[in-house]
């Protein structure tokens, strides 16, 4: 990568895939400090020079979200003020999506409050990928480039091929993807109907397709808890399932998810790494997106569209 207008930095969320992007276009890791006060409040230099330059800040607004949202915010205030031409937020992991509409009486719009904060701050462009929902792109002012992690899991997919392969969507809100991951993969569809008890209880409540002697794909976009995938899980294993296994694009996993998935039900978690994931003895393949957000970067600095991105190969 020689376009020496081209700048990236990285806030403290996930520095290693700030490194490996940079690796993948052969770019250098801009010099900047960010770090804490003893009080807590963040700290940001750039060292370096970043006037007319086009700026890529990369943070996932992963736990601690509200720390490492203020650190990108204050990020982006600090390239410009420096006179950076145009600065993208990279966001591999767009924290609080699930907020992002008022189902209840008097509560947030939180993902339309983010959106505002980033604009505000000083972003003139934003990179995500897969966000929870596809209208939070008309949150912004500024132009988004919304990526999809599919590509990625259809490559590793790919050479997992099975006779009997069904995609299921662990809820009636991801069918979308589902649908869109069994056509590439030429595979059955079928739907957990679930219903939410809680933050963190999920009971599902039947199952609506064919899985019984199947190797069954459940597909998300995120999990925290991991019981929207746990409680699809168990019942897809009590309709005669052969073999799960989950693909999901974002795993923020607390210790709740640790021991839900230490519970076998689950034969494998793929995930990528927009977030940092540790397997911790876990049967968790971590897929790497660095490639994809570095091509990305390199298209939007060079004014290339960013569609091609999106093709699948080898299907």
């Amino acid at each position: 990568m020689s376009e020496s207008r081209l700048k990236i930095f990285s806030g403290n969320s996930n520095r290693p895939l700030a490194e490996e992007i940079c690796r993948s276009i052969g770019a250098p890791l801009g010099e900047a400090t960010v770090n804490s006060f003893p009080d807590g409040e963040s700290f940001v230099k750039i060292n370096e020079n970043v006037r007319g330059q086009d700026v890529y800040i990369i943070q996932s607004t992963c736990p601690p979200t509200n720390h490492n949202l203020v650190e990108l915010l204050i990020m982006i205030d600090a390239a410009r003020r420096a006179s950076a031409q145009r600065i993208t937020a990279v966001l591999p992991f767009y924290g609080y999506a699930r907020q992002d509409r008022k189902d209840q009486p008097r509560v947030p719009i939180t993902a339309k409050l983010v959106a505002n904060l980033l604009v505000a701050a000083g972003a003139t462009r934003i990179l995500t990928m897969d966000l929870h929902s596809q209208q939070i792109q008309g949150f912004f002012d500024i132009p988004v480039d919304h990526l999809f992690a599919s590509p990625v899991f259809f490559d590793y997919l790919g050479k997992l091929k099975s006779e009997n392969l069904v995609v299921c969507s662990p809820d009636v809100g991801g069918m979308k993807m589902a649908a869109a991951y069994a056509d590439v993969l030429g595979a059955g569809l079928a739907l957990v109907a679930k219903k939410r008890k809680s933050a963190t209880k999920v009971e599902a409540i039947n199952v609506v397709g064919e899985v019984a002697g199947c190797d069954v794909l459940l597909v998300d976009d995120i999990t925290e808890t991991a019981g929207t995938l746990i409680a699809a899980a168990k019942i897809l294993r009590e309709h005669g399932a052969r073999s799960i296994r989950a693909a999901v694009s974002h795993c923020v996993l607390n210790e709740m998810a640790i021991e839900r998935l230490k519970t076998g039900l689950i034969d494998e978690l793929i995930t990528t790494n927009s977030t940092q994931v540790e397997p911790r003895g876990l049967p968790i393949t971590v897929l790497s997106i660095a490639s994809l957000l570095g091509q990305a970067i390199v298209r939007i600095n060079s004014n290339e569209s960013v569609t091609s991105l999106f093709r699948i190969k080898g299907f």
